[in-house]
């Protein structure tokens, strides 16, 4: 069983705290923003960061739909992480200044233990790509949310 890592990144035009806040409004902006592969999206818990629990269904293939339940905390200054109850997939969002001043560089990275074998070798293969694209496409969203 091998650990399995998507990551993308974007230049967003706004101030790293209002894109951190954004970022971290689980019971506004995070639900308005997500593409179509999320559904069943609720707030359990919280809501703005920290101690935050959001359940949602990620559908990253035809056939494959993760039933998630998602533990945020901030371990660190612009740093968001999501941890799934039901799986070992760990999502981290972080914010740091971007290269212009009033921009900000936002960043998500999921890890998770992949299959073994041939089945493995495929999701390590392919599925970091196809959530790529869904991070890219929530992250184009959140940019267009953001810099209004």
């Amino acid at each position: 069983m091998a650990q399995v890592e998507a990551a993308t990144q974007r230049e967003v035009r706004a101030k790293p705290e209002d894109v951190f806040g954004a970022l971290a409004d689980y019971s506004g902006t995070r639900e308005k923003v997500l593409p179509q592969q999320f559904s069943e999206y609720e707030v359990r818990e919280g809501g703005d960061g920290e101690g935050t629990l959001v359940h949602w269904k990620l559908q990253a293939t035809s056939k494959r739909v993760r039933d998630c339940l998602l533990d945020v905390t901030e371990p660190a200054d612009g740093e968001l992480v999501e941890k799934d109850r039901n799986s070992s997939m760990v999502t981290t969002w972080r914010v740091t200044p971007g290269a212009e001043e009033g921009t900000s560089r936002v960043t998500v990275t999921t890890v998770w233990d992949g299959a073994g074998g041939i089945g493995g070798f495929f999701e390590k293969t392919f599925a970091p790509k196809g959530l790529a694209r869904i991070y890219d496409e929530l992250l184009a969203n959140f940019a267009a949310e953001t810099e209004k």
